[in-house]
């Protein structure tokens, strides 16, 4: 995955938080054809960043911090 695909699914995540529907790691997995891992990683890299992102398990998505919306 070169930077542009990974800054693609990045901002992707990001969207899917702001409403609340990505689902597990393995179904964002699915989803852009990567590894849970791989997702996993790219999480850690946008709260490394400054995002304020948490899975949430009784929603079963990744959600982001409530006073904050990131618009990409």
């Amino acid at each position: 995955m070169n930077k542009f695909e990974k800054d693609c699914v990045k901002t992707s995540i990001i969207r899917l938080a702001n409403l609340r529907c990505t689902g597990s790691p393995s179904d964002l997995a699915i989803r852009f054809g990567i590894s849970e891992r791989t997702v996993k990683r790219l999480i850690k890299e946008l709260r490394d960043q400054g995002v304020d992102i948490y899975y949430e398990y009784n929603v079963v998505s990744y959600l982001i911090k409530k006073d904050e919306f990131y618009v990409v």
